[in-house]
């Protein structure tokens, strides 16, 4: 192999794959990435195994090849040159003579046989999306996503499709965020697919660049997201996600209006007398108004108050504020609709979007009288 490539090309390529490389890897070949000279391109592939890239960009081309190198080493080396063309040589024995300017470095690699094969396209349905849709879909539903939960498959998000729309569900248990989107898909096609969050947040670094379509290709196994001359592949999550529609309510018997700016600003200020790890903020509604109030025994006592379009008799529901907080970051109006049935089923907040989130409340220190639902609520909502 021998090719000239613009430093700012093959910098750009590195970053891209850079997060893929596994830190510890199960085998010594994943902690290299493959380097392919073909057809005037150079192709960069990265792959812990259940995540894959392969990225690449224009380059002279002298002579096709390939080689896997040290991935960490060899984007270091490469960040630090301050010339503006590389020039990148491999020798029969797998080493890389990497030439900028008058410097030249030497880096022993591996053959490309020993780099595992990637999967390929073939076979896959495939759906095209525009990108800055696709990156807001996932990030709206992704935060909610559990990362260490012994269930794998709440460690992703579940991408649906039915009836020409792909919704995307991420829960933890406790909290739920659902968004969905029309598509121009066959009416008949539906499926069901569990992508891990690792892959959900590499997806959402390629769509910050570039207008042109991204293109989701499925399989029942896979995931593939092509966009801007990069292609991100993942294995799926197995598992039976939960069917967290049973645990939304249909028609909570209270809705109203809170503006959303300002109770960001309250819940943050409460939420200073509440520990870290654990600790509750109680929403207190009268006609009228809506107190927020948060006590510990070692900081002290959080009131506060604002104007709610409630009319009703007193009623007291609790919920985690952090929580609360990242539900109404990702929401998007000056008002959201929160609407709730009582002390103990999930509360939902909405907008005008096409998104829905839903949040368990905590456990309220009075004695609640003992329901069904009560009973219910003494396990995860949504999973």
């Amino acid at each position: 192999m021998k090719i000239v490539i613009s430093k700012a090309d093959l910098t750009t390529l590195c970053c891209k794959l850079l997060s893929i490389v596994a830190n510890k890897p199960a085998i010594p070949i994943l902690a290299n990435v493959l380097l392919e000279a073909v057809n005037d391109q150079l192709v960069l592939s990265a792959t812990d195994l259940t995540t894959s890239m392969r990225s690449f960009c224009s380059a002279k081309v002298i002579e096709e090849g390939a080689i896997a190198l040290p991935a960490k080493r060899f984007f270091q080396l490469i960040r630090e040159l301050t010339t503006s063309q590389v020039k990148i040589s491999t020798t029969p024995s797998d080493h890389a003579e990497i030439t900028a300017g008058s410097s030249i470095f030497k880096i022993h690699g591996m053959n490309k046989n020993e780099f595992p094969t990637l999967p390929t396209l073939t076979g896959t349905i495939q759906l095209s999306i525009a990108p800055n849709l696709l990156k807001e879909l996932l990030a709206r539903s992704s935060f909610s996503v559990s990362r260490e939960d012994s269930r794998y498959f709440l460690n992703g998000i579940l991408l649906q499709i039915a009836n020409q729309t792909a919704t995307f569900v991420g829960t933890d248990g406790k909290r739920l965020a659902k968004t969905w989107t029309k598509i121009s898909s066959d009416p008949s096609f539906q499926g069901s697919y569990i992508i891990p969050l690792k892959a959900v947040e590499e997806m959402g670094k390629m769509l910050e660049h570039g207008e042109k379509e991204a293109t989701l290709s499925l399989t029942h196994d896979k995931v593939f997201l092509e966009h801007n001359s990069t292609l991100l592949t993942t294995k799926l999550l197995s598992g039976q996600y939960p069917d967290v529609e049973r645990a939304i309510p249909a028609n909570p018997a209270l809705s109203f209006s809170l503006h959303r700016e300002e109770l960001m600003v309250l819940l943050r200020q409460v939420s200073l007398f509440t520990s870290e790890t654990s600790g509750s903020i109680r929403f207190i509604f009268t006609t009228g108004q809506l107190q927020l109030n948060a006590t510990n025994s070692e900081i002290g006592e959080g009131n506060v108050q604002m104007p709610v379009d409630y009319a009703g008799e007193k009623l007291e529901i609790a919920f985690n504020p952090h929580y609360f907080l990242d539900i109404l970051r990702h929401s998007k109006d000056e008002t959201i609709r929160f609407s709730f049935t009582d002390s103990y089923n999930p509360g939902l907040i909405s907008d005008t979007s096409s998104a829905l989130f839903a949040l368990m409340p905590m456990r309220l220190m009075d004695p609640p009288p003992p329901t069904e639902a009560h009973n219910d609520s003494k396990k995860p909502a949504f999973a």
